[in-house]
């Protein structure tokens, strides 16, 4: 077969690599001037270093499972991460469970039950059974009290904005089942991955095997209609970095481009349309700071705290060695946005002007001299807003239009959007695919 796909993401070059090995031809198209979509990379003090901070659990086996088949496994490696929390004014580590019975900004009975509660939801299996409630509901009934009020509460308020009552409790419980998987020893610390070299190592890879082997991966190159004929996809419609635009064939077209640009390319039935339409994504706003010194001692930063205008810190440096980026340290400051609140419009210096003066609450010695440069991304839909009893509404990736599939990260349940689960969805269509073919052949033969 002769296939076509939509975007050079986790999912896109995953499912192309899969297709490649089983003897297909494959042609990627990648609107953007760079492959590896969220996990992409910049430049930073002589190294490669993503976009949006990136680290892999330890349950994380999608993307292992890829590594090994791509023979750069050992390129993986596992770091202790130091993770803190920000609320009432000061700065907690919340590393281990230990930790949390020493989080003095709420009664100790409360600490009790925010690592039992935790416990409860690790334990449970079924997670269709949470799907009728939100986590913001289920959260406040069954654990309640200052634990969710100065814990969970902000941090769901901070992540989702004026979502945070919408998101349904199966996010909430694949979190914890995350959490608790990468924790290891009697202490419980938790263990994260990052590949040598940057998340680059895997899609360089991925990229090579899959021009090696005859696939053909276009960037700067965006897919502006796909083509349908007697309801049958037939091919796409490209711009290339010429101004040209260009038809070509395909036997079978894979999309991952994110559900509200889908209805751009292709005509859909108004019932499949209305599940597209019905998710909302929420932006992602990241600055990244090279530093002179370190903010803070911890990896991660949760902020648990209204007053402060971003949800997190991740100091990358804090886990990995800053000499890969010449001796500076890395932070990043993250947000999730609307697309349509007023800060996902600031610029690079408005957000500064906005951010910076925060970041004495976290080391009251931080001075603006600190910081020898700046990075900046926006990216329109990073993570999408799941509600309650979302296996019934889900779309499927099978769209109305024969021989036309769709995957993205609204397709991901239960668990939360990622590169591990983009992966791992890009490599199962692959296999969904194939078996429609050959129902194809059987039923005409």
């Amino acid at each position: 077969m002769k296939i076509g796909i939509i975007g050079a993401g986790a999912a896109g070059l995953a499912a192309a690599f899969d297709f490649i090995e089983t003897d297909h031809d494959v042609t990627v198209y990648e609107s953007a001037p760079f492959v590896g979509g969220q996990a992409s990379t910049i430049p930073v003090g002589g190294s490669s270093l993503e976009r949006g901070y990136h680290h892999l659990f330890t349950n994380d086996e999608a993307i292992l499972d890829l590594m090994k088949d791509l023979d750069i496994y050992e390129h993986m490696k596992w770091y202790p991460s130091k993770v803190a929390t920000y609320t009432s004014g000061k700065v907690y580590k919340t590393t281990t469970p230990i930790d949390l019975l020493r989080l003095d900004a709420i009664p100790i009975i409360d600490r009790i039950k925010l690592g039992l509660f935790a416990m409860r939801v690790k334990r449970i299996k079924d997670w269709k059974k949470l799907e009728d409630h939100t986590a913001d509901f289920w959260l406040r009934e069954r654990l309640g009290g200052m634990a969710y009020e100065k814990v969970w509460a902000p941090l769901l308020k901070g992540k989702f904005g004026d979502f945070y009552d919408q998101i349904g409790m199966p996010w909430f419980w694949s979190k914890i089942q995350t959490r608790f998987a990468s924790r290891q020893g009697i202490r419980q610390r938790e263990m994260l991955g990052y590949p040598d070299g940057s998340f680059d190592t895997i899609f360089d890879k991925l990229q090579g095997s899959i021009k090696s082997k005859g696939g053909e991966i276009h960037t700067s190159t965006p897919v502006i209609k796909i083509n349908v004929v007697d309801g049958v996809a037939t091919g796409l419609k490209t711009v290339g970095p010429d101004g040209e635009e260009r038809d070509r064939d395909f036997d079978c077209i894979l999309s991952t481009v994110p559900s509200f640009s889908f209805p751009d390319l292709v005509d859909l039935p108004f019932e499949y349309r209305e599940r597209l339409s019905s998710v909302h994504y929420l932006a992602a706003v990241v600055v990244i700071l090279e530093m002179t010194h370190a903010l803070t001692d911890f990896y991660w930063m949760n902020i648990a705290d209204p007053d402060v205008p971003f949800l997190g810190l991740i100091e990358h440096t804090n886990m990995l060695p800053k000499e890969w980026y010449g001796g500076n340290n890395i932070l990043y400051m993250t947000n999730y946005l609307d697309r349509e609140d007023p800060v996902y419009h600031l610029s690079q210096d408005q957000l500064l002007d906005l951010y910076l003066p925060h970041l004495n609450k976290f080391n009251p010695n931080f001075q603006r001299s600190w910081i020898k440069a700046v990075h900046y991304n926006a990216l329109s839909a990073a993570q999408p807003i799941i509600g309650t009893n979302y296996s019934k509404v889900i779309p499927d990736h099978r769209t109305p239009i024969k021989r036309l599939y769709l995957a993205n990260t609204t397709q991901v349940y239960p668990e939360d959007r990622g590169t591990n689960y983009s992966i791992k969805m890009g490599r199962k269509l692959v296999e969904t695919i194939l078996g429609d073919e050959k129902q194809h052949w059987r039923y005409w033969k």
